[in-house]
This record gives C-alpha cells, structure tokens and sequence, in this order.
C-alpha cells in the first residue's frame, strides 16, 4: 500500500506519452496540490518528461523557449538566464527577477526575489510547469509566475542511465543515475553530471558544472514518507558582455563575436560568476486525521566570485527556510472542496560580502582625469567594501477549492507576506560611473525596508462540454524591490523611496481536447501600479523608480493536431501591447509609449514524427519588431524561423538522438536595447548562438 500511494504521486507528476491516455499532466502551482492541469483556472504549461529529453537542455532556457507568455534569454549558452513573463522580469539588471522558481517545493528564489540557476542540474530535470502572472499561493514576493521544477524522484525506480553527449563549439555532457535500496523501506539514488563548454563562437565565455546529488527515501509504516536530498555543486562561469552596434555588426558578418572594449562599449571585459554551493532539502509527507501534512526544510550554502562592472564580488551566503502546508478534503456550505493552509519562512544572510577593485587594467589620462579604458584579468585587488546583509520573510496562506456544481468550481484564496532588508558595511572606494575609475567610497553606512505583500485571487472553471473547460481569474500580486535596487538608490542619492509595485490580472480562458485537436486559448489584461524601472543618470549611474501605471494585453494560443497516427502538428502564438499609461522621470513623459522589448507578436511551429523506434521534431520560432527604449526611438526588426531539428532512435536499453538547434544558421539578436545617459544612448546586442549541433547516446538499466 505505501509503495502504491508513492508511485502514484511521482507518476502524477507529469503525464508521459506513454500515460497520456490513463492520466493527464498535473500542476501544484495552483493549489499546492496535485490537480489535473486542465483543470486549474488558471494559465498553465506543463512540459513533460519527453519534451525534456527531446529538447537535450543545455539550461532552463531550452526548456521553456517557444511557450507563449514566456522569453528566455542566455548571454552565454551556460547555465545563465534571462526569464520573462507577461513582461515580468523584463526591468532585471541580470539573471531572474519578480518570477518565483522552485525546485521540488524549495524556493530556488532569495527572499528579494533573485534566482541562481547554477545549482539546478538540467540532467535531473523530470518535468516543469509554468504559472504565468500572479495567484499562485506558492509565490512570495513574484508577481510575475512560477517556474516549477520537478527532479527525478527518490521513489522512481525506472530511471537509472548513463549519458554522454558532444556539441559544437567544445561542448560535453556526462551523466550518470543510480538507484539502490537498502532493506524493504529505504531507497537512494545517486546522481553525478558534469558539463562544459568552450563556446568558442564567442570570446571569454566557457562554462563548466560538476554536481553530485544523493537522494533518499524512507517509508514508515503508517503511510508515510520522508525525501531528503545533499547535493554539491561546482560551476564556472564566464560572462561575456553585450555588444555595442560595431560587436553586433561583426558578428552578423562573421557568426562570432569579440569581447573587448571596442566590441563591448565596457572596459570591464572580464566579469563570470563562480560558485560552489551545497544544498538540503528533507521534506515529509504524512496524515493528521483527515489532514495530509507535507513540511519541508531546506538550507544551502555557497560563495561565489562574481566580477561585474568596476568591482569584483566575493560573497558567503547562506538560506534557511522551512514550508508548513496543510490540505484536506472538507465540504463547505453544503459542497465539496479541498482546504490548503500553511505557513512558510525564509533568511538569506551574506556574512562579511565583499568588493574589490580589478587588479589588473588599463588607464588613460585627459582634461577630466584618469579613466578605466579596459580590465585585463578577473583577478582581485585591493578591498573596497566590506558588508553584511540580511532578507528575511514570513508568510502564509490559505486557499478554498469548491465544487459549486457538477460543471462549476471556484479557487479563492489569499497569501501574505512579510519582507525585511537590513544592510550595513563599510565603503573605502566605490568605483564611479562618470568619472571612470575608482574614487573615494561613503564610509560606514546601513539601512532597512520592510514591505508588506497581500496576493489575493479568485477563479471559476467551467466545464462546458467533455474535453472543453473555460475559466475565469482575477488575481493581484505585490513586488518589493530588491535590496540591490535600494541599495542602488541609496548610492545615488536618492534614498528609500521605492514602493512594493502591485500587479492586477484579469484573464479569461479555455482548454479543450476534442478528436485530434487540442489547445490552450487566454488572455489577460494585467495593471501594474508603481512597477519599478531601471533608469540611467547622465553619469552612468543605474537607479531604480516606480514607473506610475504600466498596462499589459495579451492573448495566448496554442493548438496542437493529430494528423496521422504517427504525425502531429501545432503552433504556439502571442499577440502583445505593453503601454505606459502614466509614467513621466526626470522630466521625460512616457505616456502611451510602448514597453521595450514588446513585439507585437512570437510564434512557433512544429511537427513531431514518431514511427517504431524512430522519433523526430522540427520547430520554428519567429518574433516581430519591437523597440529598443522605452522613448521609443529605435526599432529591432525581430527575426524568424530560428529552427531546431531533433532526430532519435531507441532500441531496447539503446537511445540516440541528434540535435541541431538554429538549423539555418540564422544571426539575429536575442534581445536588442538602447540605454539613455540623459542626451546620449548607447545601444546593446546579445547575439544569438550560431547552428548548435549535439549527437547524445543514452543507455537506460
């Protein structure tokens, strides 16, 4: 009995072809629960076990690339991200901001609402899911969704494999999985994966990750289970920096890029970040009554080495936290439902974090004084600041499924949050923006914010013929800034002047699988109050402010149709209009201007062939022309049919599978910008990778 419950939980985790006609993909976005994904009013996308293996990820951002609402963006092909979603994460100055990532219900997210990719081992990937905007009771402090990572599990027995793979440009991948038991009710498994990359296309941007993972699961005899995972990770990283218009142009010339000054517009050439982390997560699962009981601790442990422009940062860190949620099935008011509760808390602390000039650069002299004109190594000099730092947040929520009808159910609940900065250090040097170099720091200093972050919702799901279900949701999020942006305002001058932005949704939807035909359909409208924006000052300074009153449309498809029994065919779209409805800065008036880097359209295409042991999939993904400022002053074309094509064969324990991503060699940027420094713009490139090719073999016990 205990093995059967288990076995069902994992399976119902994602749906695989193979179950697809016995049980559907499930989401635990939305009710912290396992609910049918169709059934979730609510837009959802759930990429199952064989999307995964069929796209051969080198990072998160192959997973979700082509899913409607959602841009993923990699500077480096490494382990590195960029994600947005309906227009959320796009202010970030690097990595993943205001969306929620969670990887076996561990927040991968700080309390800040910053997250590190470099600890996720894309080789333990089982499944993902993606909530789009705000509403999921799992969310604090991310107003722009959940990205939910499922590993493989503990309790799988059939996954046990060897992997190797060779790629362009250098690149290697190794993996290997094994599961044991020890006795009738203990199981491990142990997980080793080791990549890298010389990425040669580009300069200064070789990668490599060596991560070593051992899980274990004990079953009680009452029912009950208890998962716990360690984990280790070695990652580095290297950064190379967007490139100016003359990087660009060569690039689109030649297929590949420079990373110096000239190329760049930077002087600071060699940023990376290096990591090591160690990570714990021990999570249980039991019944109190009628209450099903699932707390959770985790904690990790890393440092990394992280030259960005003008400072090196050397940083200790460590988070704790814990999820106390509770369900049940009750009745309410004479109807059926489900009761979800629970209380969470984290702490991210940085003891002694540190800052040092660049040992090693170059330096010109003029009218104005000594500039910085190019780092020559990513070594550390002398100490600049000396800091320590604390984000803590509490929380709770509770959320109320009712059946009100045989065809009408409703989701309503509600989730607070309790959000506290505190910094203080000590600054010898700062590295100065206008003047170029290094320059006399502010001294000893601290400060404190705290925010408080409500995020209520309420859907109806509506099932108006079998296989079709439509849905309705109005839901509203908070986002804190994060302590890097008030600490930025802080060095500029302008103190702790930022509001939490607050984000309302309104969206409408449906979902159906009728025949050989299936699809997603939603729309949103979504009204952002005080969204905070990153601003430039005429000295080069980055500061942050709220923008007054951001408006976001949007419509979303997706169809997918069985043509012949071994041939499918779909497309994915959105249409989008990003507007600033209110916003004026610095004397400049927004208003009525479109989002930067807001086409009015994405799209994508596919077919998958899939005869005997022979597989195959060739897709094609294309985006309009958006602008590059929020003046609105310079369009970027966009590009099209960026194609990859996967084939595949599987014989018994045996499976082989090519892949060519960018399949035409297009050259195009994936995110195009240009940045004001009061009268004078500099515009920014981050090219897209030439033709990737990857042969994988893959032996399965």
């Amino acid at each position: 009995m205990r093995r059967t419950l288990i076995a069902t939980a994992v399976l119902a985790a994602v749906s695989t072809p193979a179950l697809a006609e016995e049980m559907e993909a499930v989401s635990v976005t939305a009710t912290k629960m396992e609910t049918p994904a169709s059934e979730v009013p609510h837009a959802v996308t759930v990429v199952d076990q064989q999307a995964v293996e069929q796209r051969a990820p080198r990072n998160i951002n192959d997973v979700l690339k082509g899913i409607p609402g959602v841009t993923a963006i990699s500077k480096s092909n490494g382990y590195d991200s960029r994600l947005i979603i309906r227009g959320a994460g796009l202010k970030a100055r690097y990595g993943v901001r205001e969306i929620m990532v969670i990887r076996d219900g561990v927040p991968m997210t700080d309390p800040d609402s910053f997250t590190r990719f470099d600890y996720i081992d894309i080789d333990d990937l089982d499944s993902l899911e993606v909530f789009k905007g705000p509403g999921s009771i799992e969310a604090a402090n991310a107003t722009g969704g959940v990205i939910y990572l499922h590993s493989k599990s503990v309790f799988d027995t059939t996954g046990d494999r060897v992997k190797a793979a060779r790629g362009s440009f250098g690149s290697y991948d190794l993996n290997a999985r094994k599961h044991f038991s020890a006795g009738a009710d203990d199981m491990f498994s142990l997980n080793v994966s080791r990549r890298a990359s010389d990425n040669d296309w580009r300069e200064w941007n070789k990668f490599d990750t060596t991560q070593v993972s051992l899980k274990h699961g004990h079953f009680f005899n009452n029912d009950s289970a208890l998962e716990t995972e360690l984990s280790y990770t070695e990652a580095n990283l290297q950064l190379p920096g967007t490139l100016n218009q003359t990087g660009f142009d060569e690039y689109m010339d030649s297929g590949k890029t420079r990373n110096t000054p000239d190329a760049t517009g930077s002087a600071f050439v060699k940023s990376g970040r290096y990591s090591h982390i160690f990570f714990l997560n021990s999570r249980y699962d039991t019944r109190l009554g009628d209450w099903r009981f699932q707390p959770r601790i985790y904690a990790n442990w890393w440092d990394h080495f992280h030259p960005v422009t003008g400072t090196i940062n050397v940083k200790y860190d460590h988070v704790v936290g814990l999820d106390l949620p509770l369900s049940r099935h009750n009745t309410l008011f004479g109807r059926k439902g489900q009761l979800v509760v629970g209380l969470t808390g984290r702490q991210d602390a940085t003891d002694k974090s540190e800052r040092y000039r660049y040992r090693d650069y170059l330096v010109t002299s003029g009218w104005s004084g000594t500039r910085i004109t190019e780092v020559l190594s990513d070594e550390k000099g002398a100490l600049m600041e000396r800091s320590d730092s604390t984000s803590t947040l509490f929380g709770g929520y509770i959320q109320q499924h009712l059946q009100l009808t045989d065809r009408l159910s409703m989701d309503a609940g509600v989730r607070y949050d309790r959000l506290n900065f505190d910094v203080s250090g000590m600054q010898w040097e700062r590295y100065d923006y206008a003047a170029g170099n290094y320059v006399t720091g502010a001294g000893r200093y601290s400060y404190s914010a705290d925010y408080d972050l409500l995020s209520p919702k309420i859907g109806l799901l509506y099932k108006a013929l079998p296989g079709v279900n439509l849905y309705a949701n109005v839901s509203r999020g908070q986002q804190a800034p994060t302590d890097n942006e008030v600490s930025a305002n802080y060095a500029v001058g302008r103190g702790a002047d930022l509001k939490a932005s607050t984000s309302t949704q309104y969206e409408v939807g449906a979902r159906f699988r009728r025949g050989k035909l299936h699809g997603e359909l939603a729309a949103y409208l979504i009204n952002l109050e005080d969204e905070i924006v990153k601003r430039t000052d005429a000295t080069g300074a980055t500061y942050y402010t709220n923008a007054g009153r951001t408006e976001k449309k949007g419509l979303e498809l997706s169809l997918g149709y069985t043509l012949l029994s071994w041939l499918d065919v779909g497309a994915n779209w959105e249409g989008l209009d990003y507007r600033y409805i209110d916003f004026k800065d610095d004397g400049i008036d927004y208003s009525g201007n479109a989002v930067r880097f807001t086409p009015e359209q994405r799209w994508m295409l596919y077919a998958d062939f899939h005869r005997g042991a022979w597989r195959a999939r060739l897709s094609g993904r294309g985006m309009d022309a958006y602008y590059m400022d929020d003046k609105n002053t310079e369009r970027y074309p966009g590009y099209n049919m960026v194609a990859d094509l996967m084939v595949g064969w599987r014989h018994g324990h045996h499976d082989l599978q090519l892949n060519v991503n960018n399949l035409f060699d297009l050259r195009y940027a994936e995110e195009a910008s240009k940045t004001w420094y009061g009268s004078y713009s500099k515009t920014s490139y981050v090219p897209g990778e030439p033709r990737y090719v990857q042969l994988r073999y893959k032996y399965t016990f």
